[in-house]
């Protein structure tokens, strides 16, 4: 069963580089901010770095100004994300978040079977906006489709 408007994010641990590898508890990061998470089924892969993160690279800004945090969530190790996020000029701010055995992406239920691609389980490509880790607007996109979960789209939705 997939999260929903209106449930509390799951508590489980996500992996993140700064000083060294770091791992971070969700509730922490979460539970008392506002926050737009988005995933991609992987980095490195083309819609998720010609059009995904850099719609929310380009749009920093605006989601910062309305006092709203930004992570970016993939079934990838932490060194891939610190990687993907130097090469695409991710802003110092946004968190480059890794779920390398899909366990949030698993218990939000959002998570994409991507096997005959020889790429095992991912996260479906969405995007969320939470309020003190409590879930207010959820974006999943369709197999293949890339539009609700884009930057400008959630900039809409929030308003």
């Amino acid at each position: 069963m997939s999260i929903k408007v209106g449930d509390h994010l799951p508590e489980v641990t996500l992996q993140r580089i700064r000083d060294g590898v770091e791992t971070v508890d969700t509730s922490a990061l979460f539970d008392h901010s506002k926050v737009v998470i988005f995933a991609v089924p992987g980095a490195f892969t083309p819609t998720c770095s010609e059009k995904h993160l850099p719609s929310y690279v380009a749009h920093f800004g605006q989601f910062r100004d309305k006092g709203i945090e930004v992570a970016c969530i993939s079934v990838n190790d932490p060194f891939v994300m610190q990687a993907w996020g130097e090469s695409q000029n991710v802003p110092d701010g946004m968190m480059m978040l890794a779920d390398g055995n899909a366990d949030f992406t698993r218990a939000l239920g959002l998570e994409l079977d991507a096997s005959a691609y020889g790429m095992g389980t991912r996260a479906k490509r969405f995007a969320l906006y939470a309020e003190d880790g409590v879930v207010r607007n959820l974006c999943v996109e369709a197999p293949g489709e890339y539009r609700v979960s884009s930057a400008e789209h959630m900039l809409e939705q929030i308003g």
